[in-house]
């Protein structure tokens, strides 16, 4: 798999708690990829959480830090890569993101509550109704995440070994290259 994808950074988005950090970790592995969450790397960046950066800068500040991660780590190969929920929301952020295969994880918004529900770390779910903020943010980036070359809609039930295992299935179908149509 790794020879066809031949070194192109997996780019995986979605909403805050679809699990792009637990699949990317899998993928990465699968792959023999490194792994990298830009959130991680913003906080190493910044030198404080990102509650504490949307709480002193605000949030166009970390969205100005999150494209200049972004435009650092397209730089390399062999990536799969965690993204921030709203890094689709910057033009030039999917400059950056089209250099490699995009992967939008895509969780029903139920299940997103349940899992988000003790989280305290989520700046934009700081609000008195979550779940109208969530669906809220959901709709505003839908139609951005939809320009994904791969949308893995997940159901309640699967694990995130199952969703890696679908990815690394349907990759060989969207990969455009000839090694695609002459592979053993």
């Amino acid at each position: 798999m790794s020879n066809l994808l031949k070194g192109v950074n997996l780019y995986l988005i979605g909403m805050m708690g679809v699990g792009k950090t637990t699949v990317g970790r899998l993928l990465a592995q699968q792959l023999g990829y490194g792994f990298l969450d830009t959130d991680d790397v913003i906080v190493k960046a910044a030198k404080k959480s990102i509650n504490e950066i949307f709480a002193d800068e605000g949030e166009a500040a970390f969205r100005q830090l999150e494209s200049e991660i972004l435009a650092q780590v397209c730089a390399y190969t062999k990536l799969t890569i965690a993204t921030g929920g709203g890094i689709v929301l910057k033009r030039e952020n999917w400059g950056y993101l089209r250099h490699g295969l995009i992967v939008w994880l895509d969780v029903p918004v139920e299940i997103l509550l349940h899992r988000l529900a003790e989280d305290q770390t989520r700046p934009l779910l700081q609000d008195s109704h979550p779940e109208d903020k969530l669906r809220s943010l959901l709709e505003q980036r839908q139609s951005l995440y939809s320009q994904a070359d791969l949308h893995i809609t997940i159901t309640e039930s699967e694990t995130p070994e199952q969703i890696a295992t679908r990815i690394l299935e349907v990759i060989p179908s969207i990969l455009k290259t000839e090694d695609s149509q002459h592979r053993n």
